[in-house]
């Protein structure tokens, strides 16, 4: 048996601000926010996501991935002075992190793919964050995807209607 892979990353200085939205009502959609990292290094990303994440919010405590969304598989990180147990899931679920806080907290966030656009981004993060949000997050950004000329918020807000779910 080998011992878990255990890496740690700084974050790099020219790295930019953590993309994270977080809903307003966590636990009363299908997903409670999104999460757009720089690169499919999972290591560095989720270091990067822990030791970012809002003050207002517990800490992250494990999280769950898609082995598809990344290059890296790693069983535990290191961020800053912290250790964070990873795990995988047992069947594909695409574009999804879920994350454990140290209140228990559960939040299942969008990954959106570090090479979109930043329009494409922008509303893949709106679209994750927004109340009544009910696609999968496969779904959801295939219609970021292939929305080209639609205003995003008025898109994605619950004002405006629900999506369909044709």
């Amino acid at each position: 048996m080998t011992a878990p892979q255990i890496t740690s990353h700084p974050t790099p200085e020219h790295r930019g601000p953590l993309r994270l939205r977080i809903g307003a009502s966590p636990g009363q959609d299908r997903l409670d926010g999104a999460w757009w990292p720089y690169s499919r290094d999972l290591d560095a990303e989720v270091s990067d996501l822990v030791q970012h994440f809002p003050a207002t919010q517990p800490r992250i405590s494990r999280a769950l991935y898609s082995r598809p969304d990344w290059d890296t598989t790693p069983r535990k990180i290191t961020a800053g002075s912290r250790s964070i147990k990873l795990g995988s899931f047992p069947a594909d679920d695409t574009h999804v992190l879920i994350v454990q806080l140290s209140d228990r907290t559960r939040l299942t966030l969008l990954v959106v793919p570090p090479e979109f656009t930043a329009a494409q981004g922008e509303e893949a993060l709106l679209a994750g964050s927004t109340s009544g949000n009910r696609h999968a997050a496969t779904d959801l950004l295939l219609e970021v995807t292939n929305q080209h000329d639609a205003d995003p918020a008025e898109l994605w807000t619950v004002a405006s209607g629900s999506q369909d779910q044709t």
